[in-house]
């Protein structure tokens, strides 16, 4: 009856706000018979420093776990399990999305330390991922720049990446010894005294560890000037990117003035104006619009028709059309055919206005 009555003068508000008691940790931590234990701050902070998982897609769930439990197993006490000191201290390892995932699983959902971490591993390892590591495994190939060491350094770091990829040993050193290129496979067989495949699968795999751990102690000199050669070129490349794009904003610039320059450009003398604009054009116009009028041989309608030879009557007119066919036919100036050829196009256009 108390509980009900509470409930029914209860405020609204309070109905929003979260309860303490609804708040419940994913982890069911075990309890501890032992009356003086205790997880130092200095645990904690190593935890939080060095071991930290945030569920990126590049982060390695195994090594995470890996190096946990080595800092987990640095301490331990009398009357607690493994158990109950790992589920306290591997929420502090985790942060971001991983953190959140924790939180997120059911209250109470978890008791043992092998359940967190098979969750933690199904989690932040799905099969796509195992799909992908299991395939670059298998696809192995070495680069042309890489010696044997880092080859082979890079080929034991994806089969610990992905524990579970389930390849035999045979199979692993057969795999990295047909990803070799030719002459590191003709050194290999050369120390085997004959071919590398004819070794049992452990001494092929010493051979191959031997031969890297070598080749790492005396590393060849392309080495350096590998490193040297990529940034420089690098340089160069970032140089020439920059030229390029001057070079690009220079031609936009350019087009751009042209566009805006070439209505406004003379075609005789290269001025800032239009051809109407040049003096001699303009002069030679109208030199050809006055000649026009008075021209016996033009092709249209004018004055000067009335003036024309064969339309005028006098006594003069057989002598003088005698006197003429002495000649060769009459044909304009120079000076006018040189400025009719020069300005065909604005000849015309001017009779028209003309007219």
């Amino acid at each position: 009856m108390a509980s009900q009555q509470e409930k029914e003068t209860k405020p609204l508000r309070d109905y929003a706000v979260p309860q303490v008691q609804n708040l419940h940790s994913s982890i069911r931590r075990p309890l501890i018979q032992a009356n003086n234990f205790e997880i130092k701050p200095s645990i904690i902070q190593m935890i939080q420093t060095a071991v930290q998982f945030g569920g990126l897609p590049n982060d390695d769930p195994n090594a995470h776990i890996i190096n946990f439990l080595e800092i987990c197993d640095t301490f331990k006490a009398n009357g607690v399990t493994d158990d109950a000191i790992r589920l306290r201290l591997f929420p502090f390892s985790l942060r971001n999305k991983a953190m959140s995932w924790l939180n997120s699983l059911p209250a109470g959902s978890i008791n043992t330390w092998d359940d967190l971490a098979q969750k933690f591993l199904a989690k932040f390892f799905p099969l796509a991922k195992s799909a992908k590591m299991l395939n670059d495994i298998t696809s192995f190939m070495q680069f042309d720049s890489e010696s044997l060491y880092e080859a082979w350094e890079k080929y034991k770091d994806l089969m610990r990446r992905c524990p579970h990829h389930g390849l035999p040993k045979w199979l692993q050193v057969q795999t990295f010894y047909n990803s070799l290129l030719r002459p590191f496979r003709t050194t290999i067989d050369a120390v085997a005294k004959g071919v590398l495949m004819s070794k049992s699968i452990n001494e092929a795999y010493d051979l191959l560890e031997e031969i890297a751990s070598n080749n790492y102690q005396w590393p060849y000199e392309r080495l350096g000037i590998r490193k040297v050669t990529r940034i420089h070129e690098l340089d160069v490349i970032n140089t020439v990117s920059t030229q390029l794009a001057s070079i690009a904003k220079k031609i936009d610039k350019l087009s751009v003035n042209v566009i805006r320059n070439s209505f406004m450009t003379c075609e005789f003398c290269g001025e800032g104006h239009s051809n109407d604009n040049y003096p001699i054009y303009s002069e030679s116009c109208q030199f050809v619009g006055n000649t026009q009028q008075n021209n016996p041989y033009s092709n249209t309608y004018n004055p000067s028709w009335r003036n024309h030879p064969n339309f005028s009557w006098n006594n003069n007119q057989e002598s003088s059309s005698m006197a003429k066919s002495n000649f060769p036919p009459r044909f304009p100036s120079r000076a006018p055919m040189l400025e009719k050829k020069a300005f065909n196009g604005r000849y015309v256009h001017a009779i028209h206005d003309k007219d």
